[in-house]
């Protein structure tokens, strides 16, 4: 089955940097976006960024910038967010997504869209 594991994260100051990556697992065959989202407390889940199977990258307005997505291709299904200037707004739990996963189990193909666990960022001023 597939699923998604995320790391990185923790707590830094304002105009740190921090490091999130996110990999899917399982026997993809693949994956048409993967991103994060965020969510603070009294907020709207808004997007941070996605990078598509092209390599086209989308940024939230509140992170252009200062964010950057990115992907290795040496390790397959694996996508890394690196925040730069962070900023006490920007604390939230992160949330790794993938979109348009097709993925292998028992023989079978199936099609589908994963989320991680979520990983708590907190920017103290």
């Amino acid at each position: 089955q597939a699923q998604l594991v995320e790391s990185g994260g923790g707590l830094v100051q304002a105009g740190g940097s921090l490091k999130l990556s996110c990999a899917a697992s399982g026997n993809i065959v693949t994956i048409l976006s993967m991103g994060w989202f965020r969510q603070a407390p009294g907020k709207q889940r808004e997007l941070v960024a996605k990078i598509t199977i092209r390599g086209t990258t989308t940024y939230g307005e509140a992170v252009k910038g200062r964010f950057t997505i990115s992907r290795n291709d040496d390790v397959k299904n694996t996508v890394y967010l690196q925040m730069d200037s962070l900023k006490p707004e920007d604390t939230a739990v992160y949330l790794c997504y993938a979109d348009g996963v097709t993925y292998v189990s028992r023989m079978q193909y199936f099609n589908g869209d994963l989320r991680g666990q979520g990983t708590q960022v907190t920017v103290s001023p």
